[in-house]
């Protein structure tokens, strides 16, 4: 199946993403030494990624249907990767939080653009694994993030690593730019698999035909929508414990079992990288069990609502005793935790009637999530400080867990129709022939 390479591409891209997020962290101990820097100023830099990746989510997502997902795409990488070498350049705080801050806006375009992508690219029964392999890059990249930059920062100092990395986003957007396009114009496509694509992405329902031109619903009226509401509270819910591990996993690791800074970062990658597998299985479980009437109706929230469940083994955490045992409680935890938000981002596709609303959606349920991802070390941090353990720090994110395992069994019941009917229609079949 030559689809594959599509979901290979965005897969990249979310790792290449996630590589240069945590490339300060990673380079953080020569940054500071060089300039002086604070554990407060470093903190800001940290969190500045997100400051404008938040803001910028839903702008984004409603200039996705204008200007296009591969422009978008394309657009995102190329100006986070010159921000990611200009990072190297920078003099001190206040470039460096510049370039933190163009970064983040940047790479806002990643999630609703490519939600767009799978929509168009896939059939209704490979989307829920399609979705969580490229969300599983957001497991991949700080496992070869913290390897990759730690190497790079070693042996050819933190300024060269910036460099390296901005250089590989490039890299990738040359292939970007060179392979991809929409399944009704690729040539290196079979007619057959084309044929495939189109009659089997929205359900290959009876009398439906495959891709209605709608204009895209209004943000008013989305938000309207019980549906949504589900989504965005849910991905909140699970999002927060991603990110609870992703700033506060190496800490809770050396505090806790007395690691050195290599072992952390090893021990940190093993979860991530297993992660990635047991997602995997668990979305092309959901293709494979759900029929396309139980996709249409939302069934794939009862496997979002058992990876909340899955996650909530969070609270064994501070008291397992063998190091094996922590290894596997935190391995289970992230599957849950990053498989559901992924298995949402699906939901979301499954639930709309109108697929010129999935890139509005899906940014709308992002900035849920990262909202929630923003305030979670803070409030970890908070938390640790005032018990001297990590104990309260995970019943808060297993408390959020169950609250997002019930939002998304009763608020995502109703599918999410179209605020207008389809403009004139320009079936798949017209535009294959031109």
């Amino acid at each position: 199946m030559k689809r594959t390479s599509i979901a290979l591409l965005i897969f990249t891209a979310v790792i290449i993403n996630y590589v240069d997020r945590i490339a300060l962290s990673i380079a953080s101990k020569p940054i500071a030494a060089e300039f002086g820097f604070t554990p407060v100023q470093m903190g800001y830099l940290f969190s500045g990624f997100l400051w404008t990746y938040v803001v910028c989510l839903i702008p984004i997502g409603l200039l996705v249907e204008r200007v296009g997902a591969k422009r978008m795409v394309g657009g995102g990488i190329a100006i986070w990767s010159a921000a990611t070498v200009m990072t190297a350049a920078t003099s001190g705080f206040g470039s460096i939080l510049m370039a933190r801050l163009v970064m983040g806006a940047s790479e806002a375009s990643t999630f609703p653009a490519c939600g767009r992508i799978i929509r168009d690219w896939f059939p209704e029964k490979e989307r829920g694994l399609v979705t969580t392999l490229f969300n599983g890059g957001s497991s991949a990249g700080p496992a070869i993030g913290a390897v990759a930059t730690a190497g790079l920062v070693e042996y050819a100092g933190w300024r060269s690593a910036f460099v390296v990395l901005g250089i590989v986003g490039y890299i990738w957007l040359i292939a970007w730019l060179y392979w991809y396009t929409t399944p009704e114009k690729a040539k290196w496509l079979s007619e057959q698999e084309r044929q495939k694509i189109i009659r089997e992405r929205n359900g290959n329902q009876p009398g439906i035909k495959a891709t209605i031109i709608a204009r895209p619903s209004s943000l008013r009226f989305l938000l309207s929508q019980k549906s949504v509401w589900g989504l965005v509270v849910t991905q909140a819910c699970l999002v927060y414990t991603a990110y609870l591990f992703l700033t506060w996993l190496p800490s809770f690791l050396q505090s806790t079992r007395e690691l050195s800074t290599m072992n952390t970062g090893y021990l940190t990658a093993v979860p991530y990288l297993i992660t990635i597998v047991l997602g995997v299985t668990i979305a092309w479980a959901s293709d494979r069990i759900l029929s396309s009437e139980g996709v249409r109706a939302g069934g794939r929230r009862n496997f979002i609502a058992a990876m909340a469940v899955l996650s909530l083994l969070i609270l064994l955490a501070p008291v397992v005793s063998e190091l094996w045992e922590l290894l596997l409680v935190l391995t289970l935890v992230l599957t849950g935790s990053t498989t559901g938000a992924g298995l949402n981002f699906t939901l979301a596709s499954d639930l709309l009637r109108n697929p010129a609303d999935v890139s509005r959606v899906i940014a709308i349920t992002a900035l849920g999530g990262n909202l929630f991802g923003l305030i979670a070390p803070i409030i970890t941090g908070y938390v640790v400080a005032a018990t001297g353990s990590y104990d309260w720090a995970f019943a808060v994110a297993a408390s959020l867990l169950v609250v997002g395992a019930v939002a998304t069994l009763t608020l995502t019941r109703k599918p999410i129709n179209p605020e207008f009917g389809p403009d004139p229609v320009l079936f798949p079949e017209d535009m294959v022939k031109a």
